[in-house]
């Protein structure tokens, strides 16, 4: 039994850092004393673009025990960080990595470890998609501070080759399938709890909304579809929301656009995904994508374009489609052939039966060898 500890989002945080962190340390408590560390202020307010950065009544949060101690602005609570964890004494430390912002407080952090303990850092993404003149050094400085480094895409496993000369540390690990959403429901009564359209082929784009993940082009793409179809928007947007509403305004197919333009509890995910035919990711760019992994519990084939790590979990042919483009045009072909062809049962069926292979379990299983490696 290994003593390990992981500084990162956890409850009250909410989104899905926090709850995949929950998930490993679900999976990691199985065999080994594991402890949470958390911030006690991840961004300050002025620099979040969201509604909040807490759960809320209506969030079904796994309220994983921590301490919130790391304060992103405040260099004092660094070092009260580090000994909090140094008295832990664990043997592993895991941190996640998903923006430069965050880099000085982890990168200060681990520094201040002893070299008893191997640091391993889940990097989610090694170059924003929206890009700063900070981003590299602040990045450098954290990725500099590990022994070892775990991405869930090969797009940042080549990133982390630009940035930092450990970068041959570094293993891939496909998402794993977020599995607390519950069962699927009946895709009729979904519609309704949603005020659907019963009858009409249903396009999800679901997840927080930003300029890079290509809202824009899905809402002209569906300008391209026939009255069969009806897309469901559902997701807080980080930003203003009037661009997108207003291009909904013009689109010759406004009346069958229905934004939820809001976070999404947990309890409502099920009757998104269920309501809907397939879900389209129709981002500018990407490393891996918890929406597939979501989509993956449900069963619910995707389309995407050719971006980032999308295509590792996205099979073209095999459980969804991969566009030829990144534009409306494209993406719009990509939709009429899945339902032309009738790929629904086909594609459905193959990610039930490959689910079983992305588990929190096996995840950190593979984790843990890797560590054992370093």
């Amino acid at each position: 039994m290994m003593k390990i500890a992981i500084l990162s989002s956890f409850y009250p945080l909410r989104g899905g850092i926090a709850q995949s962190n929950a998930a490993i340390y679900r999976a990691l408590e199985k065999e080994h004393e594991v402890k949470a560390f958390n911030f006690s202020r991840q961004y300050p307010q002025f620099l979040f673009p969201g509604k909040t950065q807490l759960v809320e009544e209506g969030d079904h949060a796994d309220p994983i025990p921590n301490q919130a101690l790391l304060d992103s602005i405040n260099p004092l609570s660094y070092r009260k960080t580090a000994r909090a964890i140094k008295s832990f004494h664990p043997d592993l430390l895991i941190m996640r990595f998903w923006m430069p912002f965050l880099g000085p407080a982890l990168g200060a952090v681990a520094r201040s470890m002893s070299s008893e303990c191997t640091i391993i850092a889940i990097v989610d993404n090694a170059i924003p998609h929206e890009k700063k003149f900070i981003d590299r050094p602040f990045t450098r400085y954290f990725l500099n501070s590990c022994d070892g480094f775990v991405v869930m895409s090969n797009s940042v496993k080549d990133d982390l080759k630009t940035l930092n000369p450990k970068s041959d540390k570094a293993i891939t690990l496909q998402h794993p399938v977020y599995s607390h959403f519950g069962d699927k429901i009946d895709q009729l009564d979904a519609r309704k709890t949603l005020g659907l359209q019963p009858d009409k082929k249903t396009l999800l784009f679901f997840g927080f909304i930003r300029d890079y993940k290509g809202l824009d082009l899905l809402i002209d793409a569906f300008g391209l579809l026939d009255e069969s179809y009806q897309l469901v928007v559902a997701g807080e947007c980080y930003g203003s929301f009037d661009t997108y509403q207003n291009q909904i305004d013009q689109s010759p197919r406004r009346a069958d656009i229905h934004a939820f333009n809001r976070y999404i509890n947990d309890d409502e995910v099920p009757a998104f995904f269920c309501s809907a035919n397939v879900c389209v990711q129709p981002y500018r760019s990407a490393t891996q994508s918890g929406i597939s992994a979501i989509a993956l519990h449900f069963d619910l084939p995707m389309i995407a374009t050719d971006v980032g790590g999308l295509k590792e979990t996205i099979l073209h042919g095999e459980n969804g489609l991969i566009t030829d483009q990144i534009s409306p045009v494209s993406i719009a072909n990509s939709i009429k052939e899945y339902f032309d062809n009738g790929l629904y049962s086909q594609f459905s069926d193959n990610l039930r039966k490959t689910k079983s292979l992305h588990s929190w379990n096996n995840f950190v299983k593979k984790l843990l060898e890797f560590g054992d490696s370093l």
